[in-house]
């Protein structure tokens, strides 16, 4: 390597270290925004509730989900929320499987928000689940992925048969919820404006369910059961937000869900 050769790798190195400060710089600004939004979020109390998830082992050595054979067996594909890996979406998964039901993972690994080849992989993933199946697939998306199945349904309802939503904020103010500085700190991105074209209130041209929780404690009630015009019907469980992917109250309520359209 001659001096200019070495010159010129040692300014891309520089420059590639400036880029990585001011990324991380943004973020922390983001994370830090101050705005004026009249759209509460969930009180401390209930967020703190959320806390109960780290019980979850413990209790599932004495829950019981008693599940009936579906008599309408599905495709379904699962969308998990933000920051979360498809494996805490597993114990629904595998109630779902009893039934007889064939779920599928998104194929994302850990959903880390909004990108636009993130969501053309999610696509090719629904399409292709759509042609193996030979049918119309079941979306069934928790806090953010929710907002993925919506977005997907929108995109190509002629493979989707219906999106169920938990917990997923679609409506009102994207400032609802108690994780919406943490998204903007990850992403790099306000969360009023993805890197994608999407409106998340307008309402997918397949039939959508919402389930929301007066006891989430991550995302506000208005904002989850959406407004009429929204979603077709909106269904109220009491579980935590994290618990709509394990209480038995909200795996009953999906497979009732995928019975019907």
């Amino acid at each position: 390597m001659d001096v200019t050769d070495a010159s010129m790798t040692s300014k891309n190195s520089g420059a590639g270290a400036k880029g990585r400060y001011i990324s991380v710089a943004r973020r922390i600004r983001l994370a830090r925004e101050v705005v004026e939004d009249d759209a509460p979020s969930p009180p401390l109390g209930k967020m703190l509730r959320e806390l109960g998830h780290f019980l979850e082992p413990a209790r599932r050595l004495v829950r019981n989900v008693e599940v009936s054979r579906a008599a309408h067996p599905r495709m379904v594909m699962l969308l998990p929320g933000f920051g979360a890996h498809p494996l805490r979406m597993r114990y629904m998964a595998r109630h779902l499987e009893r039934a007889g039901h064939t779920v599928k993972r998104w194929g994302q690994g850990f959903n880390m928000g909004f990108a636009p080849e993130r969501f053309e992989m999610l696509e090719e993933r629904l399409i292709d689940l759509h042609e193996r199946g030979q049918g119309k697939v079941f979306l069934v998306g928790w806090s953010l992925g929710g907002i993925f199945a919506r977005e997907l349904a929108k995109r190509h309802p002629d493979k989707v048969a219906k999106v169920i939503t938990m917990g997923s904020p679609f409506s009102g103010s994207p400032r609802a919820n108690n994780a919406w500085r943490a998204y903007q700190m990850v992403t790099g991105h306000r969360v009023d404006h993805p890197p994608i074209d999407t409106d998340p209130a307008e309402k997918p041209p397949v039939p959508t369910v919402a389930l929301f929780s007066p006891n989430d404690g991550i995302v506000a009630v208005e904002s989850a059961a959406g407004a009429e015009g929204e979603r077709d019907r909106a269904v109220a469980l009491s579980c935590t937000h994290m618990g709509f992917t394990y209480s038995g109250e909200a795996i009953r309520t999906v497979l009732r869900e995928l019975e019907t359209l």
